[in-house]
């Protein structure tokens, strides 16, 4: 910056721009980070709902592996999550004064399963840093301008720029729109040249049209200790039963490849822990109302029971034929629920248009973060994670950005105050 400090904008408020700004001003330079809502971390809050899982700690290459996309994800990942992975997002948690513990699941969350008292501690540390907040500011576009980039906004209405040597973009994907990622850069970004895949619901229910007497016995009942696979994969973990379908981890996990299928069908395993012999071999003395007994000798639940004797099969006629039903149930499932009510989305901003920094190769000097990339992950840590990650390279890569701008108009406006 030829003795001149730089100035780096960041537009997003939620954990990637956070991040982001916390890189590039700890790096030395004079840092703006822009939002359109009138508070940061929004979403940071929802997931606080859940306890805040930050990341999950597991050998990294399983960790890796959750990381799904296009254009040699897990070579992509493997840097991204060496250069800041589990371990460092706990001790990065733990120099704010929050206090991170490893859940039996392996999933890490803060001690008071609390995101406030991070995202204050969090936003006290950007401004006593000198990260300067600027709220109600709306992304509008940006374009190259005197050695920089001239950022575009709409603020009550009104049209203001803002120039800088670069320009990190965080804005997230499509889910939780009330949050503020309601992925309206999409159409700004295609306007700019840049190749975006459509945004789609990722960690979401799926719907299927459930009896009355099911939807009566079960609704909000969780389905326990199952498996569920499709397409060749499988998950085990839980499912809820819900008025429109089903919803949980097992079912986030398989989202990209019930999106892949024409007719996306999942097989429920009710007891993946014993073999089909085996269940039939506990029913020996059983000559009827093998259900019924199954729901003892299995230990079914009452909603798994429920299911299946509503599936069309019942009443079986020999254990044999109830065990493949328990270790085999399978499910059409019409389409996932609407990309607003989806906790994360997959499609952003394909990785060919990026270099190795996170820069958009089009439009030098501007840097991507976060869910606007295309990216997904089942929850468990591995979203969060994803955004520290994107965030840290991107800014890092920024802050070695040799642009410069010139001084800054004063009818181009300057940051506003949160």
């Amino acid at each position: 910056m030829m003795g001149r400090q730089m100035k780096i904008a960041v537009v997003g408020g939620g954990p990637a721009g956070l991040r982001a700004a916390e890189i590039a001003v700890g790096g030395g330079a004079s840092v703006a980070l822009f939002d359109a809502k009138a508070s940061v971390g929004r979403k940071l809050l929802v997931a606080g709902r859940g306890g805040l899982n930050l990341t999950k700690d597991e050998p990294v290459e399983l960790f890796i592996s959750h990381y799904q996309g296009k254009d040699d994800v897990a070579e992509r990942w493997a840097g991204l999550i060496a250069d800041f992975g589990p371990a460092a997002l706990r001790s990065w948690a733990e120099a704010l004064g929050v206090q991170t513990f490893v859940a039996s699941t392996r999933r890490v969350y803060p001690r008071d399963l609390k995101a406030a008292p991070l995202l204050r501690r969090w936003v006290r540390q950007l401004r006593d840093a000198g990260v300067e907040f600027a709220m109600g500011h709306r992304w509008d576009g940006l374009s190259l301008l005197g050695g920089g980039v001239q950022v575009a906004f709409r603020v009550k209405g009104r049209g203001r720029t803002f120039q800088a040597d670069a320009v990190i973009l965080a804005l997230g994907g499509g889910s939780w729109p009330q949050t503020g990622s309601d992925g309206a850069w999409t159409e700004i970004m295609k306007h700019l040249g840049v190749a975006v895949a459509p945004l789609e619901p990722a960690n979401c229910g799926w719907e299927y049209a459930w009896p009355p007497p099911v939807l009566a016995l079960c609704e909000g009942k969780p389905l326990k200790n199952i498996a569920v696979s499709a397409g060749g994969r499988v998950f085990q973990g839980e499912l809820l039963v819900t008025e429109y379908g089903l919803e949980g981890g097992a079912l986030y996990a398989l989202g990209p490849t019930l999106r892949a299928m024409r007719s996306p069908v999942i097989s429920i395993d009710f007891k993946p822990s014993f073999k089909l012999q085996e269940l039939v071999a506990k029913m020996q003395s059983v000559r009827r109302n093998f259900l019924e007994e199954a729901g003892g000798r299995w230990r079914l639940s009452a909603a798994a029971c429920a299911i299946i004797a509503n599936s069309g099969k019942a009443p079986f006629a020999s254990a044999d034929a109830l065990a493949a039903e328990v270790k085999g149930f399978s499910l059409d499932l019409t389409r996932s629920r609407p990309l607003a009510e989806a906790i994360s989305s997959a499609g952003g901003v394909c990785w060919s248009e990026l270099d190795a920094g996170l820069m958009l190769k089009k439009i030098p000097g501007v840097f991507l973060a976060g869910e606007m990339i295309d990216w997904e992950a089942p929850t468990g840590g591995y979203l969060l994670q994803g955004c520290f990650a994107t965030a840290t390279r991107a800014a890092k890569a920024a802050l070695q950005w040799p642009g410069r701008s010139g001084p800054q108009d004063p009818n181009e406006g300057s940051p506003g105050r949160e």
